[in-house]
């Protein structure tokens, strides 16, 4: 077997710039049959590089995406570049070109500028975590073991990106399954974590907001007063925790973009160690007081009222077993 320190780096295996021709030709230019997701921002196509067949993920971010022009757009990516932790998705490389396009503009076609960006993330095979929320009896059902190790290994990312930087919180803004992926040890790792800061937060919630696909984890004050900060992740890690700990999925209306409907289901389904013992017959005492501990994270996550809600320390502290007040009322 060969030394995994001898191999090169993914990033070192790229070129220095990224053309738009590059990104065309391992994506087979942009190729439906290639795509991996997509989110608000944008979708993710599996590329494979020329040399070695090593694979990575390439998100396309949408065309009027209002991403900043030249240096600025290049200095956040180098700074998130460098953010290193087991529970984020590396994010290796990027490119940042403009190209000329004809357009059709009152009746005339026109040459416009049109800048094309990527942002080049290490790939994980597994996907995202919206293949892997449903229910028991499906080919893709995971345990509540590894249903637990996801949960935690999400705080634990968020922790970082609220709690550990030193530039102050990074707010991720557009927190939902599709933007968690995992690993081949199931293994979480939050993506598309620095969109708002290459946006701007005005600019990262008007796409939120906009995307009826991301119904169900907007926050209150976030979606109807435009209040932005650290619990507007905290709505939605409550949501994703609920999805992956019931095993119920948050199909929200666009009437309903909180969830609400969601949030007074889990209160009224899950109260009880039978209720909980039913949706999982062969959880042993250690795993009952595990589902109980998350069911009751979800639900003060998702609070209406933000200054009700716990901060991701007290989520990570609750997690762990340590008595935390906030949680001592749902």
């Amino acid at each position: 077997m060969a030394n995994l320190q001898s191999q090169p780096s993914l990033a070192s295996t790229l070129p220095t710039n990224l053309p738009v021709t590059f990104m065309k030709e391992i994506t087979s230019d942009f190729s439906v049959e290639r795509i991996l997701g997509q989110s608000v921002f944008g979708k993710v196509y599996q590329g494979v590089l020329p040399e070695g067949g090593r694979m990575i993920a390439v998100k396309r971010l949408a065309e009027n995406a209002p991403v900043p022009s030249g240096i600025t757009f290049e200095t956040e990516v180098t700074n998130l570049m460098a953010l290193k932790h087991q529970n984020i998705v590396e994010l290796v490389h990027y490119c940042h070109e403009s190209q000329k396009k004809v357009v059709q503009h009152n009746g005339r076609y026109v040459i416009v500028d049109v800048i094309e960006s990527c942002l080049c993330y290490r790939y994980l095979p597994k996907g995202s975590l919206d293949n892997y929320l449903l229910y028991a009896d499906t080919a893709t059902s995971i345990n509540w073991d590894i249903r637990f190790k996801i949960v935690k290994g999400i705080c634990q990312g968020l922790h970082f990106l609220h709690k550990e930087l030193v530039c102050g919180p990074l707010i991720h803004m557009n927190l939902v399954p599709n933007s968690i992926w995992l690993d081949d040890n199931w293994v979480p790792k939050i993506a598309d974590f620095g969109l708002s800061r290459l946006f701007g937060k005005e600019q990262t919630r008007m796409y939120t907001v906009n995307v009826k696909g991301h119904n169900g984890y907007i926050a209150p004050e976030y979606l109807y007063r435009g209040e932005i900060s650290t619990m507007s992740d905290i709505y939605s890690l409550g949501m994703i925790i609920l999805e992956i700990t019931t095993r119920e999925r948050n199909y929200s209306a666009s009437e309903d973009r909180s969830a609400r409907q969601f949030v007074e289901n889990i209160h009224q389904i899950w109260k009880t160690d039978e209720q909980i013992m039913y949706k999982y017959p062969s959880l042993d005492p250690n795993g009952l007081q595990q589902v109980k501990a998350c069911v009751v994270i979800g639900l003060k996550c998702v609070e209406a009222d933000r200054n009700k809600r716990p901060s991701i320390e007290d989520i990570v502290n609750k997690l762990n077993g340590r008595r935390v007040p906030i949680f001592d009322q749902v």
